[in-house]
């Protein structure tokens, strides 16, 4: 069982593909149901030391080790850590999707991070104003870029949280390896 940090970076290295909070009917683990800590809220409140690890390492490990962890979205929308050998091998290959593929919104939503990337608030703000959708149909543009593979969030520590960018400026030698 998982205890720490180290522990969950060795575990996502050793399974390829790990959920972050596990669902149902996914073929994967998860860091949630492999983690030994306490999930009871402490009396101060707060979220329990559980919640905390968990959330701090699907953030953290791609952060300390970007060469070797991948943070996205996979069909179906779960967040994963996965191991990188795997992800530019064998995910992107079958997972990527043109942006030119996606619907309207999500092509303007990746212009919008293309041209200045930004956090999920004051991105969704503009995509809301520009665009007159909702903030579910934002969210949903969102997803399906992550998941199509157009964008990721940035791996910088000092960025608290999530920040866009497009999937070329992040991980430029994998795009360029599958173009050719």
């Amino acid at each position: 069982m998982i205890k720490t940090f180290e522990d969950a970076y060795r575990f996502v290295l050793d399974r390829t593909v790990v959920t972050v909070f596990g669902s149902k009917g996914s073929p994967h683990p998860s860091l949630w149901d492999n983690t030994d800590l306490s999930e009871e809220k402490p009396k101060s409140g707060g979220w329990s030391p559980k919640v905390m690890a968990v959330w701090d390492w699907k953030t953290r490990i791609p952060q300390t080790y970007p060469d070797q962890v991948f943070y996205g979205k996979i069909p179906g929308g779960d967040a994963v850590l996965m191991e990188m050998n795997h992800f530019r091998d064998v995910h992107y290959p079958s997972a990527y999707q043109d942006i030119i593929e996606l619907d309207p919104l999500c092509q303007e939503v990746f212009e919008l991070i293309r041209l200045e990337a930004d956090y999920t608030g004051p991105l969704r703000k503009r995509a809301m104003a520009r665009f007159a959708c909702t903030k579910s149909q934002f969210d949903t543009a969102l997803k399906k870029l992550q998941i199509s593979l157009n964008v990721v969030r940035s791996n910088d520590p000092k960025l608290k949280n999530d920040f866009w960018l497009p999937m070329r400026e992040v991980h430029m030698d994998i795009v360029q390896l599958h173009e050719s």
